[in-house]
């Protein structure tokens, strides 16, 4: 009704802070005049032009405002207006700002700042219906469209209201964060001040004094003191004048008590709102402090609720979904999974939390997205070696920040409580039994992959065992689930771990004994081709599949030229060319559970939707050159990995029997047990699809007794919440409010690797990834040199990477593994030496360099470049 920026005016007043009197004129009124303008027809073709086709984007806009300058005010409209402008000057015609606020405006995901026009100083009512008009014609300013068109804010509904209050004739105003938006910082404001009217400085149009205050001790942190070479002043009788300094100022235009009162303010203004805010400000001549604005910081990165209130404290948070290859947001239903997860491996240790759905305090949520808390191991001098160490495997870059963050007083270390530590270490030797493992592992590798594979045929009996709990949809089905999640995961995941874990410490071992005898890339090109890894099997079975269709001309023309959503409706309704049917849904029965992001319960498994498995299979159709074949690719590297097994034992009997001996023990061991590296994904992506196949049934129970609108909607509630709306609750309202969250975190780009409760990101400023020759430096992942053209896939769901490409990404997890098979090279954002995407390149014997910091928007699809993986360096060819 009255836009964003007026709810804030009044739900200040409301909250007693210092706001100049006013009246609002309705978004009401402004669709009277709309309508009669005619920009009906307008609407609906911005509605269908693309966020990218700026030039029709700008046309259109300018159609829309000239229509709306020539469009007639009705009568009533403007006698309202006047009526209560003389009632706010108690019957005269006092100056007034005259100030946009547009009804899709100061989200909390996109504040729209600067976006519509503000006129200051107007006197008169004509001179008042002017400006009004000229406000709404400034929704329709360039800016504005093309802004609201990528935040995907819908121009057929966006209405404005216009704000009129007295003018504050400021001797000093300016801007004010109650967070440090450079640094993230909360608990530290900032305040930019000009002599004059605001506007000089919202407008860039002056170098203002800079001030950054500590608002829980009143410190003054940093003082800038700019030159001030530029005022607006209000001029007597209606509008503002640009006056040019002459002389220098060196002097603050604020006294450190009006800083002070300023920071004070802010602080009241982000309680009330509970969130920090962007406000404007400004003190007359009377030393009165008001506010003209206040809208959400939509820059900085949340933070979990359960963060520290003041900086004497410090949390670490270090992100799963950068240590699991997972860029996007998780939905609801998918972070709460893990809450439960996380409590059924809290339970194995002897560390149960109070709540079982809420989990253990360790893992938090923040843009939703999950962390983990690693404050305690790195107040632990055992726990930061086993922190370190897992990072310089898994997230390389994160070694560097943890070892910055070490140094920070508030992360010094306690002393331990060693019963403690031994009572855990004790717990986790015997959830996954690694102590009864080592042996078989070493002695009978072969047993110790029978085992995990029975563990792996095991959950086909998760399913009847569900079904058994009580009927499709009912509470006692769910609560099943839930105990399902609670028993399998200390059964499933743990057990699996030490026996890969063997393998990788094997070639370590191995590494320490050929020092000197043996290069990294030599090294490495024994993990080429491991054997046992369910992700390799799937995607050679996948290659299978399209060789097999290539066979068939009528089936590869169909896979060519069908549209792919056509291809996924044929599936469903078993309508393709038969074989293909035939072949499709056999790999789906063994694979069908897999899907990009798959950790995510709630994103849609390839069964579902096996969209981007066509998409995959009709790109292999292209790769021509039997050579580059991915299954003649693997079992070279096969031979390959077994002929340097042989090498590098005879130079290490070289240099004594006994080396030689081990060296070749340990490089047996490390092919056949390193490979397991991907099977406890394997097994619990397959249990997660099996409780996602059962939430569908309660989503279509609540979508029937419309408590959700359709059945997916479950996914976007909680666990707890799919109870409670079993039981009666609506809802509804919560899923349409989560769904539109969602859908903006998924176009967040940056997700810090390390998050700290202050709200900064450690080492931001000092990492950088590009040389001074223009090269990228990253982490070395997979040996080998590449030149090859670019592709950028940011969702490998709508991806297409032509044989020999070379795979530029945020991160990888097992749903982009297809693309692998044909990519000339990768090059992620994130990552280290074992993750997933690095694994899996090394099977393949693809070039690749990790943790490169920017590289998807460093690096331009189509450039060519050059993937140096054995040093780690990404050349840009100019």
């Amino acid at each position: 009704i009255v836009g964003g920026k007026v709810a804030n005016l009044g739900e200040m007043i409301h909250a007693g802070l210092p706001v100049p009197p006013g009246f609002c004129i309705t978004a009401t009124a402004y669709a009277i005049v709309a309508e009669g303008s005619q920009i009906e027809s307008i609407l609906a073709e911005l509605a269908t032009t693309a966020v990218n086709d700026t030039s029709r984007l700008a046309k259109l806009a300018t159609t829309a405002r000239t229509r709306l300058l020539a469009a007639p005010i009705p009568t009533s409209i403007v006698e309202a207006i006047t009526e209560a402008y003389r009632a706010l000057g108690d019957g005269e015609y006092v100056p007034v700002a005259v100030r946009s606020s547009a009804t899709a405006e100061d989200l909390p995901f996109a504040s729209f700042a600067g976006q519509q026009e503000t006129y200051l100083n107007i006197v008169g009512a004509d001179e008042l219906i002017a400006a009004v008009r000229r406000c709404w014609a400034s929704l329709w300013t360039d800016r504005a469209v093309s802004y609201r068109a990528s935040n995907g804010i819908d121009q057929q509904r966006v209405r404005l209201a216009v704000a009129i209050q007295h003018m504050v004739h400021a001797s000093v105003a300016g801007i004010l964060f109650t967070a440090n938006p450079l640094t993230g910082k909360r608990r530290q404001a900032v305040i930019d001040a000009s002599p004059g009217l605001g506007e000089a400085v919202v407008s860039g149009a002056v170098n203002p004094d800079h001030f950054v205050i500590d608002t829980a001790t009143g410190e003054i942190v940093e003082r800038r003191i700019g030159d001030k070479r530029v005022a607006i002043h209000a001029i007597a009788g209606g509008g503002t004048q640009r006056v040019e300094q002459t002389t220098q100022f060196n002097e603050a235009c604020l006294s450190d008590e009006q800083i002070r009162a300023l920071a004070d303010l802010g602080a009241k203004v982000e309680a009330h709102y509970g969130t920090p805010q962007d406000l404007e400000w400004a003190i007359d001549a009377s030393n009165q402090l008001w506010l003209t604005q206040a809208r959400p910081i939509t820059t900085l990165f949340p933070l979990p609720a359960t963060a520290p209130v003041t900086d004497d404290v410090l949390r670490v948070y270090f992100s799963v979904n950068v240590f699991q290859g997972v860029y996007r947001p998780f939905t609801p239903i998918g972070i709460s999974s893990f809450h439960l997860i996380a409590s059924a491996l809290a339970i194995a240790i002897g560390m149960p939390p109070r709540d079982l759905l809420i989990g253990p305090g360790v893992l938090v949520e923040a843009a939703s997205r999950l962390f983990i808390d690693v404050t305690t191991p790195l107040r632990s001098s055992f726990g930061r070696k086993i922190l370190i160490g897992m990072a310089q495997l898994g997230e390389t870059l994160s070694v560097g920040l943890f070892t910055q963050l070490i140094t920070d007083p508030r992360l010094s270390l306690v002393p331990a409580r060693r019963w403690r530590v031994v009572r855990t270490l004790g717990a986790l030797l015997a959830l996954t039994r690694a102590p009864l493992y080592l042996p078989q592992a070493l002695f009978w590798p072969s047993a110790a992959v029978s085992r995990v594979e029975r563990t792996r045929a095991q959950l086909q009996e998760i399913k009847p065992d569900i079904e058994k709990a009580g009927p499709a949809g009912s509470i006692e089905r769910l609560a099943a689930l839930e105990q399902f999640l609670l028993a399998w995961m200390p059964r499933t995941f743990p057990r699996m771990v030490p026996v890969f874990v063997y393998g990788l410490l094997a070639h370590n071992m191995a590494g320490r004994l050929l020092y000197g005898l043996a290069t990294n890339d030599e090294l490495q090109s024994v993990l080429r081709g491991l054997p046992h890894n369910p992700t390799t099997e799937m995607d050679l079975a996948l290659w299978k599949l399209s060789c097999l269709m290539q066979a068939d001309p009528n089936i590869a023309r169909y896979l060519q030229e069908t549209p792919l959503e056509q291809q996924a409706h044929d599936y469903h309704t078993s309508s393709m060319p038969e074989f293909l049917q035939q072949q499709l849904s056999e790999f789906l029965s063994l694979y069908g559970h897999r899907g990009v992001a798959e950790i995510d319960l709630g994103l849609p498994r390839w069964s579902e939707d096996p969209t981007y498995i066509l998409s995959v299979v009709a790109n292999y159709l292209q790769l021509q050159d039997p050579n580059m074949a991915p299954d003649v690719q693997f079992q070279r590297g096969v031979q390959e990995a077994e002929a340097m097994v042989i090498e590098l034992t005879q130079r290490a009997t070289r240099k004594g029997r006994l080396r030689g001996l081990l060296v070749g023990f340990l490089l047996r061991r490390t092919r056949a047990l390193a490979g397991l590296r991907e099977m406890p994904k394997f097994c619990i992506v397959y249990l997660l699809a099996c409780i996602r196949e059962q939430l569908w049934y309660i989503g279509e129970k609540l979508a029937l007794a419309e408590r959700l609108e359709k059945a997916e909607d479950v996914f976007f509630i909680t666990l707890s919440e799919a109870r409670a709306a079993l039981e009666s609750i609506d809802m509804r309202s919560i899923v349409r409010e989560r769904r539109t969250a969602y859908a903006h975190e998924l176009k967040r780009r940056h997700v810090p690797r390390v998050l700290l409760s202050d709200g900064t990101e450690p080492g931001t400023s000092t990492v950088v990834s590009e040389t001074d020759d223009g090269t990228l430096k990253g982490t070395p992942a997979s040996a080998g040199v590449v030149t090859g053209k670019a592709r950028v896939i940011l969702d490998p769901a709508s991806a297409h990477l032509e044989p020999g490409e070379i795979l530029i990404a945020p991160s990888t997890d097992p749903g982009w593994t297809p693309l692998f098979l044909t990519a000339g090279g990768l090059v992620m954002e994130m990552g280290g030496s074992i993750s997933h995407g690095a694994v899996v390149a090394r099977e393949y014997g693809i070039p690749a360099v990790v943790g490169v910091i920017g590289a998807t928007e460093r690096i331009i699809t189509g450039q060519q470049i050059t993937v140096d993986g054995s040093n780690g360096i990404v050349f840009l060819e100019k």
